[in-house]
C-alpha cells in the first residue's frame, strides 16, 4: 500500500512538476510578466485557474483538465489530448487516477469536472497513449439498495483498449470488510490499488496495408476451435519467446498448418482480459479457458508477447493474408466480480445497479450463470457497452466473427428468453453486426436456458443435438437411427424455418468443454483430479467408450478400433449438412489424460503436444485433410437448402433417398428398429440447387453408415446415367487412394464400425 507520507511526498513532487510547466507556459506565452506583477495571482493560484481546478484540490498535481466530450466512451487519443469518459447513473463524483509508466504508485488524481447524460468526462490536453489510470467512483454504501460504491477502490475503466499488470489477491479488493458479522454490508477502507491492474491509453493507429477480410461463405466455412496459448506452448517451430502468445499463434509454421489443413476459420477461445479465481491461485493454478472477463475491449495480457495490443492486429492481417478468419469467443453473460461476496474490480464500483441484473432483494445478484452475477442486458447503456465492444473488435481489431458464451442469457429480457429482445435486435440492426458470424451458445442454467434452434435468422447455432446423436449413434447405442439421419441433414427440425439455411447449424462432436476426440473413444469416465476437486466437477453423461480398457493401451486391435472411431465422428461432422466445427488437435488425437473439465489446466494437460505426433497421428491428419477437400469440392455438401426427401413429380427425382442396406428405401418400420444401427444416404445431384425448379449438375453422392460392430453388405442403389461408383472416403481403409470401382448393382461389405462415401460415374 501507498503510506500517507508517500502520498504527502508524490503531493510535493507533483506541485513542483506543476509550477515548473505553469512558469514554462506563462514565459512562452508572454504572460510572466502579467502573472507576476506585484499583487498578482502567485505561481500555484494561475496553474489552478488555468486548469480550471478548485482551490481545495491539492491531489490534481500536473494536468490542466477541460470539459471534454461524453462520447466516445473510454479513454480516447485524439492526437492532441485524451478524453476520458465514464459512465455512471448513480454516482456523485467520479476521480480519475494517473499512475507513473510501471504502475505502481498514483501520481495524480483528477476529479472530472462534467456530467452529461449519465456520463463522467474530462479532457486531458497534456496525457498522452502510454498513460496508465484508474477510477474512484464515489456515491451510496447501500447494499440493500444495489449500491457498492467505494472510493478506496481502484476501478479498471469498462472500456480500456489495454489492461497492465497482474490483480493480486488481497482483502482490499473488496469493497466490504471481509470477516465482518456484517459481511457484505460492511464497508472497507483500505486502498485496493496497489493489488489491481490499471488501464492503459493506447494509439490506436495501425498501418493494415493491403489486408482484405477474406469473406468466406457461411457455406464453405469450417471452424477450428483453438486455444492462443495451448496451441503454440509446445510447438517446435515457434521461438520459445514467442510461444503461448498473438506473435506465436501467427508463427508462419502455424499458420501453414491451419491453412494446409483446409481451415477457413479459427475460433479462439476468450482472448478479452480476463482474472483468475482466487481459490484457483490459492491451489498453484490459473484459469486456462479464460470465461471470467474483467474488460470487453482489452486484449488478454498474457496472450501479448510485447507491450503493444497492436501485436493482435498483426495476427488478425497475417490469418486474413491466407483466407483464414478469425472468430472470438466472447464472454458478455457475466464477469469476473462475482456475487456480492465478490471482489469490487470494475462494475460492481462503477455502477453496481446498472451493470448487474440484481434480485428483489437488491443485496443480491440473479445467478443464471452459475458464476455468482449476470450482466444487465436490459440497461440501454450497458447494451451499449457490448455493441461498441463488438464493433470495436470488428472494425478496428478486423475480427469476422463472435461466438457467444450461453448466449441465451443474452436474449433474455426480465419476463424471460426473447428472439426479438434488445441484444439479438441490437445486432440484427447494426450495420457492422449483421454483417459478421454470429454463432450462440444457446444454452445457460436459469430459466428457459435452453434454446437451440430459436435464435433469430442470421444466427448460427452451436447444435449440441448433433453432438450427442453422433456420439451415442457410433457407440452403439439403440433407437439413435432415425436422429442420426436428421442431424446429418443439418437438424431441420430445429432449424428449418424463417428462411434459416442448413449453415445455422454448428455440427461438433468435442469441444473444449468435454473430452478430445482421442478421450472420447478412450476412458468410460471423467478423470479430472488434476482440478482439485476430488473428480467431481465435469459432466458424467459423455456418451464415452473406451473399447475395452480405459486410457491408453499397447493392444494394437483396441487403438486400431479407436482410431477408426475418431475417423467415423470426423467423417460424420465433415460431410454433414451445416458448419462443422472440430476441436484443435483432434485431427491428430492429442488427449488431455481423460480430464473433461480443463478450464484450470494450464500445463501439458490442456497444451498441444506436437512432438508425441507418431505415425498414426499423422495419418489422422492426412485423414482429415481429405474430408475437409471432399466437403470442399462437392457441392452436395455446402448447398444452401434443406433437405426434404419429398418426390418432385415435375423433376421425377428426390433431393435424399435414404435406403437400407439391400438397396431399398428405408420403411416406417425400419426407422423405428432400435436395433437397426445401419443407413445409407444417397444425394442426387440433379436435384434444384436453388427455390428455382430446374435439375442440377452436381455429381449424385451414396454415404454408407455401418454402426454394427459386424460387416454389413451394402447394395447399391440404382441410380440413372450411373455405371460406377468411384469411393472418395472409407474410414476403414484411409491410406488406400485407388479403392476397386464398384459397379452398377454391385454391393460392397462395410467393415462394422465404419463409413464410406461414394461417388456416381458414368463410366
Amino acid at each position: 500500500m501507498v503510506s500517507a507520507s508517500e502520498q504527502t511526498a508524490g503531493r510535493h513532487i507533483g506541485s513542483g512538476v506543476r509550477r515548473l510547466r505553469t512558469l514554462n507556459f506563462f514565459a512562452s506565452s508572454g504572460l510572466m510578466a502579467v502573472g507576476m506583477k506585484k499583487g498578482a495571482l502567485s505561481v500555484d493560484q494561475i496553474a489552478r485557474v488555468i486548469g480550471s481546478v478548485p482551490a481545495n484540490a491539492p491531489a490534481i498535481l500536473r494536468h490542466r483538465v477541460l470539459e471534454g466530450r461524453p462520447f466516445p466512451l473510454g479513454a480516447t487519443w485524439d492526437g492532441l489530448g485524451v478524453n476520458f469518459a465514464l459512465f455512471s447513473a448513480h454516482a456523485t463524483k467520479v476521480e480519475l487516477c494517473l499512475f507513473e509508466s510501471g504502475g505502481s504508485r498514483e501520481i495524480e488524481r483528477i476529479e472530472l469536472p462534467e456530467y452529461t447524460d449519465e456520463v463522467w468526462h474530462g479532457y486531458l490536453p497534456d496525457a498522452r497513449p502510454g498513460q496508465i489510470y484508474g477510477y474512484r467512483v464515489h456515491g451510496p454504501y447501500a447494499p440493500t439498495e444495489g449500491h457498492r460504491f467505494n472510493p478506496n477502490k481502484l476501478l479498471l475503466d469498462p472500456y480500456a483498449r489495454q489492461i497492465v499488470g497482474e490483480l493480486q489477491w488481497d482483502p482490499a479488493l473488496f469493497g466490504y470488510t471481509i470477516g465482518s458479522p456484517d459481511a457484505d454490508l460492511s464497508f472497507d477502507e483500505r486502498d485496493s490499488a496497489p493489488f489491481m491492474p490499471k488501464s492503459r491509453v493506447i494509439d490506436p493507429a495501425f498501418t493494415w496495408g493491403e489486408e482484405r477480410r477474406p469473406n468466406v461463405p457461411w457455406e464453405r466455412t469450417v471452424l477450428y476451435e483453438a486455444h492462443v496459448r495451448g496451441y503454440t506452448m509446445r510447438h517446435p517451430a515457434v521461438p520459445e519467446v514467442l510461444r503461448g502468445s498473438f506473435a506465436g499463434m501467427m508463427y508462419h509454421q502455424v499458420i501453414d498448418y491451419i491453412r494446409d489443413l483446409g481451415i477457413t476459420a479459427v475460433e479462439l477461445l476468450p482472448i478479452h482480459a480476463f482474472i483468475d479465481d482466487s481459490y484457483l491461485v490459492d491451489k498453484g493454478m490459473r484459469n486456462y479457458w479464460g470465461y471470467n472477463t474483467i474488460g470487453f475491449f482489452a486484449p488478454q495480457a498474457r496472450y501479448l508477447s510485447g507491450p503493444s495490443v497492436n501485436e493482435f492486429k498483426e495476427m488478425v492481417s497475417q490469418f486474413h493474408r491466407v483466407g483464414i478468419e478469425i472468430i472470438l469467443d466472447v464472454v458478455y453473460n457475466h464477469t469476473a466480480e462475482g456475487n456480492e461476496l465478490g471482489p469490487t474490480l470494475s462494475f460492481k464500483g462503477i455502477d453496481n445497479a446498472s451493470y448487474y441484473r440484481l434480485a428483489p432483494d437488491r443485496r443480491y445478484y440473479i445467478n443464471d450463470t452459475g458464476t455468482g452475477n449476470t450482466v444487465n442486458l436490459s440497461h440501454q447503456r450497458v447494451l451499449q457497452m457490448v455493441a461498441d465492444s463488438l464493433r470495436y473488435w470488428a472494425q478496428d481489431m478486423r475480427v469476422d466473427g463472435f461466438r457467444f458464451d450461453l448466449a441465451t442469457i443474452l436474449a433474455r429480457e426480465p419476463y424471460g428468453f426473447d428472439e426479438g429482445g434488445g441484444f439479438l435486435d441490437a445486432c440484427r440492426q447494426d450495420p457492422v453486426l449483421s454483417q459478421v458470424k454470429l454463432i450462440a451458445e444457446p444454452w445457460d442454467c436459469g430459466p428457459g436456458g435452453y434454446q437451440v434452434g430459436r435464435f433469430s435468422p442470421g444466427w448460427a447455432e452451436w447444435n449440441d443435438r448433433f453432438r450427442d446423436t453422433v456420439r451415442a449413434f457410433w457407440k452403439g447405442d439403440e433407437g439413435k437411427l432415425a436422429e442420426f439421419a436428421t442431424r446429418l441433414s443439418a437438424s431441420p427440425d430445429l432449424f428449418n424455418k424463417r428462411g434459416r439455411k442448413p449453415w445455422s447449424s454448428v455440427n461438433f462432436v468435442t469441444a473444449h468443454d468435454g473430452f478430445t476426440l482421442n478421450d472420447l473413444v478412450s476412458y468410460n469416465d471423467k478423470h479430472n483430479e488434476a482440478n482439485g476437486e476430488d473428480n467431481r466437477d465435469g459432466h458424467s453423461h459423455n456418451l464415452s467408450w473406451n473399447h475395452g480398457v480405459e486410457g491408453p493401451t499397447d493392444d494394437r486391435a483396441i487403438v486400431d478400433l479407436r482410431f477408426r472411431q475418431m475417423r467415423n465422428l470426423l467423417a460424420t461432422t465433415l460431410l454433414s449438412r451445416g458448419t462443422p466445427m472440430i476441436l484443435a488437435g483432434d485431427e491428430f488425437a492429442r488427449t488431455q489424460q481423460g480430464n473433461n473439465n480443463a478450464y484450470a489446466q494450464d500445463n501439458e494437460i490442456s497444451w498441444l503436444n506436437w512432438d508425441a505426433i507418431d505415425d498414426d497421428g499423422r495419418a489422422l491428419i492426412d485423414f482429415t485433410r481429405k474430408l475437409i477437400q471432399t466437403r470442399q469440392r462437392q457441392p452436395l455438401f455446402h448447398r444452401g437448402r434443406f433437405l426434404t426427401g419429398a418426390f418432385n413429380e415435375e423433376l421425377g427425382i428426390k433431393d435424399v433417398t435414404w435406403v437400407d442396406p439391400a438397396g431399398s428405401e428405408m420403411t416406417p418400420d425400419q426407422w423405428n428398429d432400435g436395433n437397426a444401427r445401419c443407413v445409407g444416404m444417397l444425394l442426387d445431384g440433379r436435384a434444384q440447387v436453388t427455390g428455382i425448379r430446374r435439375k442440377g449438375s452436381d455429381n449424385t453422392l451414396f454415404m454408407m453408415f455401418n454402426a454394427h460392430h459386424d460387416t454389413v453388405r451394402f447394395v447399391f442403389p440404382d441410380v440413372p446415367r450411373c455405371r460406377v461408383w468411384e469411393c472418395l472416403i472409407d474410414t476403414n481403409r484411409p491410406g488406400e487412394n485407388r479403392i476397386p470401382l464398384a459397379r452398377k448393382g454391385a454391393h460392397y461389405d462395410m467393415a462394422g464400425r465404419s463409413l464410406s462415401l461414394w461417388e456416381a460415374r458414368q463410366s
